[in-house]
């Protein structure tokens, strides 16, 4: 039992290393996003130092995983399907749709009611990002522009553009998204097929 559990937290650090790199993120982008310090991110990467809880939970939420995920659990019921939500500080919930590594990478977020006056902390990667709101109406704030976007309605955006999304106080908001590496693009169809009905 020990030998397993040995090994499975050896193996921690090389995933968190390839969860990183894999959001093209440096130590010093991840731990202002953790609160967790550069020197302790490094050793926890190298597996000269083993995570605590503590450490975990926070490295789980950055990286959009379940803590199952980051020390390879196994996987319990079907297969096919190992859907397990994020829960944020915040009140909000992120739930990974995608599995693979790498391309293109999707999400439903579901974000607690807001307030219109809130100022927002607009944020930069690298990337391209396509939302689609489900349900509510979406406030993303786009560099320059302040939007709202209803139920039904999609944007689509460089991430090095500075931006931010949350919820008005209308209410609670459900939305996709869609976030690729610099380059790659999700391929949306802008006009019905000819010889479809409008």
């Amino acid at each position: 039992m020990d030998d397993n559990l040995d090994r499975t937290l050896d193996a921690v650090g090389p995933r968190l290393r390839q969860l990183r790199q894999r959001r093209n993120i440096t130590l010093t982008d991840l731990a202002e996003e953790t609160g967790i310090s550069v020197s302790t991110l490094s050793r926890l990467e190298a597996g000269l130092r083993r995570p605590t809880l503590e450490q975990l939970l926070p490295l789980a939420r950055a990286h959009s995983v379940t803590i199952d995920e980051l020390v390879d659990a196994p996987l319990t019921g079907d297969p096919r399907i190992n859907l397990r939500p994020i829960a944020a500080g915040d009140g909000s919930t992120i739930l990974p749709l995608t599995r693979r590594p790498g391309g293109i990478q999707a999400y439903k977020f579901v974000l607690p009611a807001g307030d219109d006056n809130r100022v927002p902390d607009l944020r930069t990667h690298e990337g391209y990002d396509w939302v689609y709101v489900l349900n509510g109406t979406l406030r993303l704030v786009l560099g320059d522009d302040d939007l709202i976007l209803q139920p039904e309605e999609a944007a689509e955006f460089d991430t090095r553009t500075p931006h931010w999304f949350g919820a008005t106080s209308a209410g609670p908001v459900e939305f996709l998204s869609l976030i690729g590496r610099q380059g790659e693009r999700a391929h949306v169809r802008a006009t019905p097929k000819s010889g479809t009905s409008q």
